[in-house]
């Protein structure tokens, strides 16, 4: 039987070292992380919600919208993928019903976070989070939701505290969260290399990831070795291949308003952008179903053939007309 997607997951949360996680956004994105060689992957909200909408990530995108684009990706990797579920859609009880959907939709993990509805995008302005309580009933309907679907998809715990009231809350949320059964944390925008220390520290037998924005966020971007000897099990790059993506085209873009076509190196052959597409697997696969049966693919292929003609001029009636057919000229 194949390992189910959450299996994996925690085989590679149980693995020595820290593992490192690019965050997708769409199909495309995620089977080049998965031909790139990573074991997992992330989906970004702030990603999907640009890509697929060209919004800001504050809310704008729906739960139906993510949850369609996250069956996408899934369905294009054999890798396990980690839903980006924000804040739950709601209160404990949509939490539940995220939680459910994310595991039809094949997820291996979701993590959720305590903001407040709208929310806010991680490392920017006005983040507000619910109160203590509501936090942690949060976290344990995920948990509850995951039993009563007798499936084992990870659930990881976020916090937006240390932004909105102060890095101790978030420490203290953090345990609570592992108190009530989270399987990883997460504190967003962590400030400096101490405060991830910290962080690690507390609940030392629930691995702890790592959210690296790149590009100008708040925490800072450790190595891998560095996030491992801090105490690190799982680290996300949330905009690398988006914010690579948007520069790429830009460029590409201002190269074809000048009359050139982007530079020998810059874009894939055809041949390449067909095999990362699937069309060689395709055709491989195609030949299993190939029969002996004729079609017609160019005006070559109909000279002199015969065919059966059935004429229906009336929906009780036809006459079916058998010969010879040519296409040449007179």
């Amino acid at each position: 039987m194949a390992e189910s997607p959450a299996k994996a997951l925690r085989r590679i949360l149980d693995s020595p070292g820290v593992h490192l996680g690019p965050a997708c956004f769409d199909a495309l994105s995620a089977k080049l992380v998965e031909r790139a060689g990573f074991d997992y992957c992330f989906t970004s909200g702030f990603s999907i919600s640009a890509a697929r909408l060209c919004l800001p990530d504050v809310g704008l995108i729906s739960f139906g919208e993510m949850m369609d684009q996250g069956r996408q990706i899934i369905q294009a990797v054999s890798i396990p993928i980690i839903a980006d579920g924000d804040n739950g859609y709601g209160n404990a009880m949509n939490v539940k019903r995220t939680i459910r959907d994310a595991i039809r939709a094949g997820y291996a993990g979701i993590f959720l976070e305590d903001q407040v509805s709208p929310k806010a995008c991680g490392h920017t302005r006005g983040r507000k989070v619910v109160p203590r309580d509501e936090a942690v009933m949060r976290i344990k309907a995920a948990i509850d939701a995951r039993k009563e679907s007798g499936s084992d998809i990870v659930i990881i715990a976020r916090t937006d505290s240390r932004q909105a009231i102060s890095f101790d809350e978030s420490l203290w949320r953090s345990q609570a969260f592992a108190d009530v059964g989270a399987d990883v944390l997460l504190i967003d925008a962590l400030a400096s290399r101490e405060e991830m220390k910290a962080f690690c520290e507390i609940a030392p037998s629930v691995p702890k990831m790592a959210n690296l924005l790149e590009g100008g966020g708040k925490t800072p971007i450790l190595n891998p070795t560095e996030l491992e000897d801090v105490g690190f099990k799982i680290a996300a790059y949330p905009l690398s291949l988006m914010g690579v993506s948007i520069r790429a085209m830009q460029n590409a873009l201002t190269t074809i308003k000048g009359g050139q076509i982007p530079s020998h190196g810059s874009i894939p052959t055809f041949e390449e952008i067909k095999e990362i597409v699937g069309f060689n697997s395709y055709y491989e696969e195609e030949k299993r179903y190939a029969t002996n049966t004729h079609h017609v693919s160019s005006q070559n292929d109909v000279k002199n053939k015969s065919f059966d003609v059935r004429f229906f001029e009336d929906p009780n009636f036809h006459v079916l007309f058998r010969g010879t057919f040519s296409l040449e000229k007179e």
